[in-house]
């Protein structure tokens, strides 16, 4: 039996392929091994992962996550997963950005995007990345991202550059005030996650000239920053996945367009498809 697994750090989805192509679906907690021990893996694992598979019967595993950059943090993941699977005889760690591309690009080449609480993106040539960008996180970075939509809604609902009836919708709906703001921003942990969660706000009131423009204004600068610079993207098309990409298809498309660039396809989540790409790759 084949076991695929992308991981967050906030939630796992896996699925267990058999032979017959029937899959399974399960979910446990996120695995991030830079903040996580083998011992602290393993536990999660063998109390949420090993009750829903027949642990004797996964051959191969295919891991891509969070905090998944390179051998020497994949080898926690590596060692979580062979204690709790111990008959497996292939375990592969691999990105969250590699999952993306394989998902969203198959065996095909492609430029894919990660859009989702934070932001990423890569040249991929139907097997591997062959080209990276330099993030640098949320305050520095994640333009397009959830984190930065946010961060930009709330900017402009306190310095007043939104429309008023947009602005009283937002205080009806969160009473937010500067202080609980700034606390939230620079004193408490996973200010982008924060941010992201008035993300809801711009979908629900996407329709409003200014919210579309704030999006769509994202995008541009996305793109314009990470993608344009690649040379591909003359000829390769554009793939986004993730939460944000799925939620703001329309005007993530009016960007791309306007970009000049070629979309491609937009995943809410690459799990599924990566299911796909396992099954047809020897």
């Amino acid at each position: 039996m084949l076991l695929i697994a992308d991981s967050g750090s906030t939630k796992t989805d896996w699925r267990l392929v058999a032979a017959d192509g029937t899959v399974t679906a399960c979910q446990t907690e996120g695995i991030n091994p830079y903040y996580q021990t083998v011992d602290q893996i393993r536990t999660m694992l063998s109390a949420q992962l090993a009750p829903q598979l027949p642990v004797d019967a996964v051959q191969r595993v295919f891991f891509y996550g969070a905090g998944c950059s390179g051998p020497s943090v994949n080898h926690v993941v590596v060692a979580a997963v062979q204690a709790v699977l111990p008959h497996a005889e292939s375990i592969i760690v691999d990105s969250d950005m590699l999952g993306a591309a394989r998902a969203a690009s198959g065996h095909s080449s492609g430029i894919v995007c990660i859009l989702g609480t934070g932001a990423n993106a890569c040249c991929y040539d139907g097997t591997q990345i062959t080209r990276g960008i330099q993030s640098l996180g949320f305050w520095l970075g994640d333009e397009g991202s959830g984190g930065y939509l946010g961060k930009t809604l709330v900017r402009s609902v306190f310095q007043k550059t939104l429309p008023a009836d947009l602005i009283d919708l937002f205080q009806q709906r969160y009473n937010l005030d500067r202080a609980t703001l700034l606390d939230k921003a620079y004193k408490k942990p996973n200010p982008n996650r924060y941010f992201a969660a008035f993300t809801p706000f711009l979908s629900d009131h996407s329709d409003h000239p200014a919210v579309r423009t704030l999006v769509t204004d994202a995008f541009q600068l996305f793109l314009q920053t990470y993608i344009i610079p690649f040379p591909e993207s003359a000829e390769w098309p554009v793939h986004f996945v993730g939460s944000i990409a799925h939620y703001f298809a329309d005007p993530l498309r009016t960007a791309v367009e306007q970009a000049g660039l070629i979309m491609g396809c937009t995943l809410k989540a690459p799990i599924d498809k990566l299911v796909q790409y396992h099954q047809t790759t020897n």
